[in-house]
């Protein structure tokens, strides 16, 4: 079946960081939160609540730093979070605008809560790169749940076969081809075009 749409993952495929600790990597340098507190704290804690839009971010992450670092503002621990997690990975982008340009669609498949997934569309300017963001908060359910993917079939009207699916996650690439998906592992060592081509 011809591929008429690319779903692509954000963190680790679009948005590669820098440094190994990513976008926390410098976090108690510069605002001083220890970024295992804030692991404990936060987001193991309440994340998947968040990132599956069950509540919202700040009604979670305001509690937690007014215990762990009283003197830091909701506003100023996101929008260091997201400015730091905005490392593009420009040359797949301009692969996918040629792929683009030839009248394939893409789309973003990703997890994210509502915030962070505005500041992709708007503020990095991905809603002129893509033509839809498909994210977990707006499903309701993250990768590898098979929900994810059925309810992006479901919302495109996409057939399965249709779409390709790239991914840095092994788990989340074997559970769109457990839906009919193409899919491939992205390890930033091939292009996407590479990729599309050992489909056969």
């Amino acid at each position: 079946m011809e591929i008429i749409a690319i779903m692509v993952d954000v963190d680790g495929v679009l948005i590669v960081h820098p440094h190994s600790g990513g976008w926390a990597d410098d976090l108690e340098r510069d605002i001083g939160i220890e970024p295992s507190l804030l692991h404990r704290a936060f987001f193991a804690r309440h994340w998947d609540d968040v990132v599956n839009g069950r509540a919202p971010l700040r009604d979670r992450l305001a509690p937690v730093l007014e215990r762990i670092a009283p003197n830091v503002s909701c506003d100023a621990l996101i929008d260091y979070w997201f400015a730091h997690d905005a490392h593009l990975n420009h040359p797949l982008l301009a692969e996918l605008a040629a792929i683009r340009a030839t009248g394939v669609q893409v789309h973003l498949a990703t997890v994210q809560e509502h915030e962070r997934a505005r500041y992709l569309w708007n503020a990095l300017d991905f809603r002129n790169r893509f033509d839809a963001m498909h994210y977990a908060a707006d499903l309701g359910c993250s990768k590898p749940d098979p929900l994810f993917f059925r309810t992006i079939e479901s919302r495109t009207r996409f057939q399965s076969g249709s779409m390709f699916f790239v991914d840095d996650r092994i788990e989340n690439v074997e559970a769109a081809i457990a839906c009919g998906w193409s899919a491939a592992l992205w390890t930033g060592n091939e292009t996407l075009h590479s990729l599309m081509a050992n489909l056969g």
